[in-house]
């Protein structure tokens, strides 16, 4: 469980800095950060993705830390506190995941107008 309760942080790491240095070429809805404001024109699909790469890059490091101090107490510990424990620290990851959403909605109309104009 320790191992899968760090899958999350890494994966948010590697795809976050995917999502900053090696941007989808073409504005898709396949895969990438999918908004309707970020798919409003190029200028705006890069800006998400270097600002949500970033971002996750960044909270990837620091849902490391804690999820190993959390779980380093319960390696050897018994199934019902183990299962517990990965429920938290997987929940606080998951919200953090989602969360994650809004700054970069908000720096995306900070720097747009609701036409996807540079403002």
């Amino acid at each position: 469980m320790f191992l899968c309760n760090l899958m999350i942080p890494v994966i948010m790491i590697l795809v976050g800095y995917m999502m900053y240095k090696h941007i989808p070429k073409k504005i898709n809805g396949i895969y990438g950060y999918r908004t309707s404001r970020s798919m409003k024109n190029e200028d705006t699909w890069k800006f998400a993705h270097d600002c949500c790469g970033r971002l996750w890059f960044k909270i990837g490091f620091i849902l490391l830390i804690p999820t190993i101090i959390a779980m380093l107490p319960f390696i050897h510990g018994d199934i019902k506190a183990v299962g517990i424990v990965t429920m938290i620290v997987q929940g606080v990851q998951v919200l953090t995941l989602i969360g994650s959403i809004f700054p970069v909605e908000s720096a995306l109309k900070k720097n747009f107008d609701d036409n996807g104009n540079s403002r």
